[in-house]
């Protein structure tokens, strides 16, 4: 009889249950940009929630408990920060990460606008993706 051990590297690579079980809300206008981000998390094994609508995201912000919302700078017909703040008020320990293209100096008031959330640059991986996932759900939020 033949009895396996996983290695510890095997072991460090298993997804750790409370991170994994993370629900996310995807808001993002941009069909093809929402599709893959979605895509690469579910395969990670989270479970996500994608919309391209504001009053969606409402909705869903609603009738389920979102760990993380992971939006960009411009959605539909709101600024992404202002669907940010309003999101997070209604659910004050949701993480927030901004997917953004543009973070150079001459966009100082773009960052001021995204102040107390994170903000993950584009172009990235999927696997970048979900490590900077990981790390934000390892990490409890403000006033937990």
């Amino acid at each position: 009889m033949n009895i396996h051990n996983p290695t510890p590297a095997a072991a460090d690579a298993e997804p750790k249950r409370s991170q994994r079980n993370a629900i996310i809300l995807l808001l993002s206008s941009e069909p093809v940009v929402r599709s893959v981000i979605k895509e690469a998390l579910e395969q990670a094994g989270y479970v996500v929630l994608a919309t391209g609508s504001f009053g969606t995201a409402v909705d869903l912000l609603a009738d389920c408990k979102i760990d993380l919302l992971i939006t960009h700078p411009y959605v539909e017909t709101i600024p992404g920060h202002e669907a940010a703040k309003y999101l997070r008020a209604r659910n004050p320990k949701m993480a927030v990460l901004v997917v953004a293209g543009l973070l150079d100096d001459d966009r100082l008031q773009y960052r001021e606008d995204f102040e107390g959330f994170e903000i993950f640059p584009r172009p990235f991986t999927a696997a970048q993706l979900v490590a900077k996932v990981d790390e934000i759900l390892e990490t409890p939020p403000c006033g937990v």
